[in-house]
């Protein structure tokens, strides 16, 4: 945050290690994956401009990170479920607002296929976001 929108110079590599920490669990607490969904965040707030172009490969990561947190039997505690599922959906919502709707778009067809009630319950609150 305290690069604020001079962060856009390290996108890419950003980007990169976002998508990276996104990918593979971290443990039963999930520390890192909490810390990087809220460096996520702080980056779509600071560098809106640069997101959207950023989205399809965004929206990919997050939707397979609401997925394996879902479908995932491992020990993970209820609690950092929650929290994954909850600042994912932050991040898919900020990024909705950045694209001036376009995620809502693209949601549509995954939303009306999608079989995991808690996953299709983040898509939901993401379609409702305005």
């Amino acid at each position: 945050s305290r690069l604020g929108i001079l962060i856009v110079r390290h996108l890419k590599r950003l980007e990169r290690v976002i998508l990276g920490y996104l990918e593979v669990s971290d443990g039963p607490e999930e520390e890192a994956r909490l810390g990087i969904l809220e460096t996520l965040q702080c980056t779509i707030e600071h560098a809106w401009p640069r997101m959207p172009c950023r989205l399809p490969v965004l929206l990919k990561a997050l939707l397979r990170l609401l997925w394996d947190v879902q479908t995932d039997r491992g020990p993970t505690p209820e609690p950092v479920r929650a929290a994954l599922l909850h600042r994912a959906t932050q991040c898919l919502i900020l990024l909705d607002h950045c694209s001036q709707g376009q995620l809502k778009v693209l949601l549509e067809g995954v939303h009306s296929s999608c079989g995991e009630g808690r996953v299709r319950e983040c898509l939901s609150k993401v379609q409702e976001s305005s």
